[in-house]
């Protein structure tokens, strides 16, 4: 199932600020890390920590640029627009690279500066 479809889903379950529907490409025992944040742990309290992030900004949008995909990884680089609830927004770079147990995600790294969203 790892394919540009599969990439192209799960950005759109993130974009449409759908963390159920994110979810589900997480292993039950998936580990979870957004930049410099401390790790999240298990599928349930990422799902959690990720509509926390939801919550705290208006959208998010990613252009896909490049993916590639070996036995046990997938890397994701593009470009993320996120919009704070007073209509600002920043577009940054982000790499993601996804540590994969079957068809799903057993580690979500991503490598992002959204420091410039919170000034």
């Amino acid at each position: 199932m790892r394919t540009h479809d599969w990439v192209r889903e799960l950005f759109t379950a993130i974009d449409a600020g759908d963390a159920t529907g994110f979810g589900e490409f997480l292993a039950d025992d998936a580990a979870f890390r957004f930049g410099n944040a401390e790790p999240v742990h298990g599928k349930t309290a990422i799902v959690d920590a990720v509509k926390g992030f939801f919550g705290s900004i208006k959208s998010v949008h990613h252009e896909i640029e490049e993916s590639w995909f070996t036995d046990g990884a997938v890397i994701v680089h593009g470009t993320a627009t996120y919009t704070s609830h007073d209509g600002g927004s920043i577009t940054v770079p982000f790499c993601n690279v996804f540590k994969m147990s079957g068809d799903r995600i057993r580690e979500y790294l991503i490598y992002v500066d959204v420091s410039g969203l919170y000034v």
